[in-house]
């Protein structure tokens, strides 16, 4: 089966599709969960199944300037009901499904290859992944934007959404969901794996080498959780103090002076400290976080080289800490490779710190186009592993990655 991922992230710098052929095979392999202790389903596998994927073509999209603009405003709502009104959601929902349903169709264009499926993770403008007081009752909540039943009308082809609701009502955070396509593409018997990816938020993917008896890891055995801020925080003060998009390269950051105090008190965040599981987004790293950063790196020094050098090495030594702090324990003796994807891949200063960061720890580093599979391609290829698995009526979550107390079978299906 041939299967689109579409990706876009809490930068909201556009859509990333993937074209990923995934088959089953019953030779030597990582073993997916198939969910043990769940309520079986007419369909679904009687035992755990060996799946090939194949990255066939990748493609990105940049959104267009206006479309951006009301992706950014409605995440500002998070914080100020206000900004933002409901007519305005619900135009952004369908707007962005024509958006979504555009990037697939000019992949099959330019590849000539059609999917038989379509995974979307939407665009998230809120996610609350723990219970707070709402209406006299404690929730979560989670949302998505980006009409699937465009995405299937336009398209002609069945899509896979919102999966992350599924997660969280047993008992989940509903991120992170990239986990399950670490777990196959990367587990390995004699070397601990750490996925990191570098969006706008950080989030990493820990999975121990196997036991000498064990051919691969069991999946509970990995953990997986949101870091903090990866290029959120650079990017809102690149654009702001360049108006620049990003930092190309590391370059502006290259040239500041990292700002140790306004660095030290901003890792004694409560975020850094709370253990996995755990998710973050622009809720605690977005807009207001990031004047709140910029307004100390002025109280120390007045060149904006140094506040984009100082929000570098907030997001290399916040990885480096969650590192040290929550997978040295799960590893052993084991060697770590840790293996970079996102846009932060691109970003050689920030590179080149995590490097001198997690060296000391016995980690080598590199990106995920060492193994094949490019950087800005892997969350995309995620969700096309996602749908593949609703399709077949298997979980897609790992519950010891987001907390829930069960497998589950996520998304939701619009059929043609």
């Amino acid at each position: 089966m041939i299967v689109a991922g579409i990706m876009s992230g809490t930068s909201a710098d556009g859509i990333d599709v993937a074209l990923v052929k995934i088959s089953p095979r019953h030779t030597k392999g990582i073993v997916i969960p198939t969910g043990a202790g769940s309520r079986k389903r007419a369909g679904a596998a009687e035992e755990p199944a060996n799946l090939h994927l194949t990255l066939l073509a990748h493609g990105a999209f940049p959104f267009p300037k206006p479309l951006r603009r009301a992706i950014l405003a409605a995440m500002a709502g998070q914080s100020d009901a206000s900004s933002t009104s409901t007519s305005e959601l619900a135009r952004l929902n369908w707007r962005l499904g024509i958006a979504y349903a555009e990037a697939v169709r000019a992949t099959i264009a330019s590849t000539k290859i059609t999917p038989d499926l379509i995974g979307c993770h939407g665009q998230t403008i809120y996610h609350q992944g723990v219970p707070a007081p709402y209406a006299g009752r404690r929730i979560a909540c989670t949302w998505q934007l980006g009409e699937p039943a465009l995405i299937a009308g336009a398209t002609g082809i069945p899509v896979v959404s919102n999966f992350r609701p599924a997660d969280m009502a047993a008992g989940g955070q509903g991120a992170p969901l990239v986990p399950l396509l670490d777990y196959v593409l990367f587990a390995h018997p004699t070397r601990a794996r750490v996925l990191q990816n570098i969006g706008g938020i950080g989030n990493l993917t820990a999975i121990p080498a196997a036991a000498p008896q064990e051919k691969v890891i069991a999946p509970e055995k990995i953990i997986a959780f949101d870091t903090g801020p990866g290029n959120m925080i650079i990017d809102a003060l690149m654009q702001q103090l360049f108006s620049k998009l990003y930092d190309r390269n590391g370059r502006t950051a290259a040239r500041g002076k990292i700002l140790e105090p306004v660095l030290r008190s901003a890792l004694k965040e409560k975020f850094f400290l709370e253990p996995p599981p755990k998710s973050a987004g622009r809720e605690q790293f977005g807009a207001a976080y990031a004047q709140r950063f910029l307004a100390a790196c002025r109280k120390h020094s007045k060149r904006p080289e140094d506040a984009i050098a100082t929000a570098t090495a907030l997001t290399v030594e916040s990885i480096a800490d969650a590192v040290r702090r929550w997978v040295l324990p799960l590893t052993g003796n084991a060697p770590i490779d840790v293996i970079v994807s996102g846009g932060g891949a691109r970003n050689a200063t920030l590179l080149a710190q995590l490097r001198d960061h997690l060296s000391p720890l016995g980690c080598t580093v590199s990106t995920s186009d060492a193994t094949g599979l490019p950087a800005e391609a892997k969350e995309a290829a995620a969700f096309a592993l996602l749908a593949y698995q609703t399709w077949h009526r298997r979980p897609g979550n790992i519950p010891s990655a987001t907390g829930a107390t069960r497998p589950a079978i996520l998304g939701s299906i619009n059929y043609v």
